[in-house]
């Protein structure tokens, strides 16, 4: 069972970045897809994006050229790059880990606890 934890979150302005991390507790990590997830108040989690164990990438259209996703598999760590925030990415962050045989909620089985993102 692989157990995730993000950093990274906080408040700013748009236009402004932030850096997310997630680390895991079990080097299995570097067998999954790794995923981000976020989901707003009053809406469903919607995908933001993954990358899978060869570290080929998949982005949601409303992030695409914004963000940047990575993973550091020597420190068992996932990273999201978020450039040009808008107030639209205002939400709860999460990773996830799993198959990912498609970028939807239900092809990740792990999920971390979330970080808050607030764009103003």
């Amino acid at each position: 069972h692989v157990q995730l934890v993000e950093s990274g979150g906080g408040s700013v302005q748009a236009g402004g970045s932030l850096r997310l991390s997630c680390v895991a507790n079990d080097y299995t990590f570097t067998l999954y897809s790794l995923a981000w997830f976020r989901q707003a108040p009053g809406k469903e989690r919607e995908a933001v994006a993954d990358i899978d164990s060869r570290y080929s990438t998949r982005y949601s259209t409303s992030v695409k050229g914004r963000f940047t996703i990575s993973r550091d598999n020597d420190k068992n760590t996932l990273y999201l790059e978020m450039n040009n925030l808008k107030p639209d990415d205002t939400a709860v962050y999460y990773c996830a880990a799993g198959n990912g045989w498609r970028l939807i909620p239900s092809a990740y089985e792990f999920y971390g606890q979330g970080t808050q993102v607030t764009v103003s």
